[in-house]
């Protein structure tokens, strides 16, 4: 192991991060602020840079004009396994869900879709990300059908797995995502068709998908 004491500036701010970012303290679409870590490590913005540069050249972190820096999704392929596997499975979760969600259920759900929507003002990809789970969770765990429900878990938390936030990449696809929420819950409230329902909530998250390759494409 190296000695920390004899390391230049550079190296240890490499180190610090890459440490945090290998323990997934740091998660993937975790914001690095260079000028947080400098002062963290009583150190000037130059060194942190060079640090996140290099952490950059080696894949563990991305780098946007005007958004700034931010821990890489782990697996990018991964991601997109997941997400489309998910969109199909949750679709048909809550398809089957739909007739056994409470009025009490969808006002819970339109209370978390009503606190995303007032967070775009002052966006905290992590919290977003966070009370959307839940929002779809409400949607998806009244499915009769326990080994559907059980798939459907498991795909979020392999999803939790590769990524802290898509949010975090493609944060103007979240105003588009709490409207689509609101046409999900239209949709169940009004007792659609459960193949509308079902569309409905998999396009909803392959758009999520589809904007982060096109985030990606475009780099």
């Amino acid at each position: 192991m190296s000695d920390t004491t004899t390391m230049s500036k550079s190296e240890r701010a490499y180190t610090w991060v890459g440490a945090r970012i290998t323990s997934r303290e740091f998660g993937p679409g975790y914001r690095l602020v260079l000028g947080e870590i400098a002062r963290e490590l009583d150190m000037s913005v130059v060194p942190v840079r060079e640090a996140i540069r290099r952490l950059e050249a080696e894949g563990l972190v991305t780098f946007e004009r005007n958004v700034g820096a931010r821990v890489a999704l782990a697996d990018p392929d991964e991601y997109v396994h997941a997400m489309q596997t998910l969109g199909v499975l949750e679709g048909a979760a809550m398809a089957l869900a739909a007739d056994h969600i409470t009025p009490d259920d969808l006002d819970r759900a339109e209370h978390l879709n009503a606190r995303m929507r007032e967070m775009l003002a002052h966006f905290d990809p992590h919290q977003f990300t966070v009370l959307n789970e839940q929002f779809h969770t409400i949607l998806f765990e009244e499915c009769p059908n326990p080994h559907l429900r059980d798939l459907v878990e498991r795909g979020w938390a392999r999803l939790n797995n590769v990524r802290d936030s898509t949010f975090a990449f493609v944060p103007a696809r979240a105003t588009e995502s709490v409207d689509e929420h609101d046409e999900i819950l239209r949709l169940v409230r009004e007792g659609a068709a459960p193949s509308e329902i079902e569309d409905a909530a998999r396009q909803h998250r392959w758009r999520t998908m589809n904007a982060y390759l096109d985030n990606r494409a475009s780099r």
